[in-house]
C-alpha cells in the first residue's frame, strides 16, 4: 500500500450525543478515509451521524446496544467479532476484548473505556478509549495511519470543559 490511509476509531459513546458528534467531526476534520465504532453506540442518532459523514463506516454491537438490534441491516452494525477489509487490510473489530488473537492486520476493541495500543507480530491492537467521558473527564478517539505497510497511531483527547483536542502520537 503506497498511499496514506487514515482510519478514525471511536468507542463507548453511550448517551453522549454532543460528544459523539464532536468526536466524529474531529476525525472528519483530520481527513479520515474510514470510521470504525467499537460499540456502546446506544442511539440510532449516533449511527445516523456516521452515515451523514458520507464516509465508509463499520460498527459492532456493544453490551449496551440491545436497543439497536432491530436496526440490523439498516446500518453497518455487526455482531462481534466482525471481520472485514479496508482496502488490503484485514480488520477484526469487537466491543468486548475477548477475541484478541493476532488473526488480522488491525484488531479494534472497546468496552474498557481506556486507550490502549500495541503492535504484536505485525498486528496492531487498538482500543480508542471512551467518547462519553464516563470513567474520566476526557472524551477520546484515535486515528490509525497506514502507509507503506506500517502503522502510526494518534490518540486524541480533550477535557470535557475544553473545546481543543490534544494529540498524542504513539510510538510502536
Amino acid at each position: 500500500m503506497s498511499q496514506k490511509l487514515k482510519i478514525g476509531i471511536l468507542s463507548d459513546s453511550h448517551m453522549k450525543t454532543a460528544l459523539h458528534q464532536e468526536a466524529v467531526d474531529h476525525l472528519c476534520d483530520l481527513g479520515v478515509n474510514y470510521l470504525l465504532h467499537a460499540g456502546d453506540i446506544m442511539l440510532e442518532e449516533h449511527l445516523q451521524m456516521l452515515v451523514e459523514t458520507g464516509l465508509p463506516y463499520a460498527c459492532v454491537y456493544g453490551n449496551n446496544d440491545t436497543s439497536l438490534i432491530s436496526l440490523h441491516g439498516k446500518y453497518n452494525i455487526f455482531q462481534e467479532p466482525h471481520y472485514f477489509s479496508i482496502e488490503n487490510l484485514k480488520v477484526k473489530m469487537m466491543h468486548m476484548p475477548y477475541y484478541m488473537s493476532a488473526d488480522a492486520d488491525i484488531v479494534v476493541s472497546g468496552h474498557t473505556h481506556m486507550f490502549e495500543t500495541s503492535l504484536s507480530n505485525e498486528t496492531l491492537f487498538i482500543n480508542p478509549g471512551e467518547v462519553c467521558g464516563r470513567e474520566k473527564p476526557l472524551s477520546e478517539c484515535a486515528m490509525v495511519i497506514v502507509e507503506n505497510g506500517s502503522f502510526e497511531v494518534e490518540h486524541y483527547f480533550r477535557e470535557l470543559s475544553q473545546l481543543e483536542w490534544t494529540k498524542r502520537e504513539i510510538e510502536l
